[in-house]
């Protein structure tokens, strides 16, 4: 199959001579190289050749057959959208608990009312696999209408070792029938089932004993995360599930700093952790201890904008030379929506991120936390072609200006439309 768009206004995100592993500093973060007036062709679902439409004239190519053609006069195309931190197998919706928060009830009083994490749990584990599956299939379509192409799905809603099981099955299950590069994660640190709420060490030992061999033996995780915060994991219960990870060979994430300070972040560059995400508390120390290291930083902005915390300080983050990654947080409880386009506006309008800096956040650096930098994320010859084909627009900032308009003409993962 051969693929040919034409006449590109811009085409963004243009990767040449050394690869990128992902950007960090003020100056990186700015620079969004493209090539205008531009053609892309793509063969056999990889970007085969791109350049400007002047050099396309006068070489051979032009004058022979695809098998489709698209006129993007008008448009922009640049690499789909990498989504590196989602919760996107679950059961049902919790507006119930969004009309609480209205009455005043915050994320912590309705959590400890056994709602939040348990209340999806308990739906996840009445849910068969082949129900999750289904759902699954159904928000992958709807992410991928909006523009993502590589997106990181966690467990973490199972709780017992049956449940979470099932949801990285579902998730490798995915993996394999998908057009989606996925990365799988498991999170059965996410919070203490309500039996072990008085014995965290007999809960650790589930995960040690029961849960992580079990998936390290079918090969269902790509990464171990754990939800280090106040009243949930400590640093220390955290670091002993850090340790069994690494004994079966795999990486770590951590959700840490969204409501409280502990520590989260000095134990994810200690234990090199490939992201530290939320982050909407921290000092200037944890940015510091950031920038000495080579995590990156997702910041999850629909999370904060859903449930009324403070924003991440990304301006900060991003001026000490952190690695910064955007990504949705997609789940039932704090952020349910995948539209990576709204997470690029809010990154602009409440972290001051210029579109440039959102635009790398949301394609290479998404693409470097889940280290799938090499396949998707730029515009790079030998890359999957997962690329977006905007409407007509005047520039690359209405993405983020224009935050409630679907701008995005066509979507095109591993070389399909």
């Amino acid at each position: 199959m051969r693929i040919l768009i034409k006449n590109i206004k811009q085409l963004v995100q243009v990767e040449e001579g050394e690869p990128v592993f992902w950007k960090r500093g003020k100056e990186a973060m700015q620079s969004l190289p493209f090539i205008e007036d531009a053609f892309l062709l793509i063969e056999n679902g990889l970007i085969a050749d791109f350049g400007t439409m002047k050099t396309f004239i006068i070489r051979k190519e032009s004058s022979q057959n695809f098998d489709k053609e698209t006129d993007a006069t008008g448009c922009f195309v640049l690499p789909c959208w990498c989504d590196s931190h989602t919760h996107l197998v679950f059961a049902n919706g919790r507006e119930d608990e969004f009309v609480d928060r209205i009455r005043g009830l915050s994320y912590e009083e309705i959590a400890r009312r056994g709602g939040g994490i348990l209340n999806s749990a308990k739906k996840v584990n009445e849910t068969s696999e082949n129900e999750l599956y289904d759902l699954a299939l159904q928000r992958i379509e709807e992410a991928k209408n909006s523009g993502t192409g590589a997106m990181e799905m966690k467990s973490g809603y199972g709780l017992t070792p049956e449940g979470e099981l099932k949801m990285l099955r579902v998730i490798k299950k995915l993996k394999e029938n998908s057009e989606m590069t996925i990365k799988a994660t498991f999170l059965g640190a996410h919070t203490y089932p309500l039996e072990y709420r008085n014995n965290h060490a007999a809960y650790i030992r589930l995960i040690k004993e029961e849960m992580l061999p079990q998936i390290a033996k079918e090969g269902l995780a790509d990464y171990v995360d754990i939800f280090c915060e106040k009243g949930f994991f400590s640093v220390a219960e955290s670091e002993k599930i850090l340790e069994a990870a690494l004994h079966y060979k795999m990486r770590i994430k951590l959700h840490t700093n969204q409501l409280h300070r502990i520590g989260g972040i000095q134990m994810g560059v200690k234990w090199g952790a490939v992201s530290v995400d939320h982050l909407e508390n921290i000092a200037t120390e944890d940015i510091y201890c950031l920038a000495s290291g080579h995590t990156i930083a997702t910041l999850l902005p629909s999370a904060a904008f859903f449930i009324g915390t403070g924003y991440p300080p990304a301006r900060g983050l991003i001026d000490a030379g952190v690695p910064v990654a955007l990504a949705t947080d997609y789940n039932p409880g704090s952020s349910p929506g995948s539209n990576m386009q709204f997470v690029i506006s809010l990154a602009c309008i409440k972290m001051k991120m210029l579109p440039e800096e959102a635009l790398n956040a949301a394609t290479i650096n998404g693409a470097a936390a889940m280290e799938v930098q090499h396949q998707v994320g730029s515009i790079a010859r030998g890359k999957i072609a997962n690329v977006i084909i905007t409407k007509p627009v005047s520039s690359l900032a209405f993405l983020p200006y224009s935050f409630s308009t679907n701008l995005i003409s066509r979507v095109i993962l591993n070389g399909k439309c």
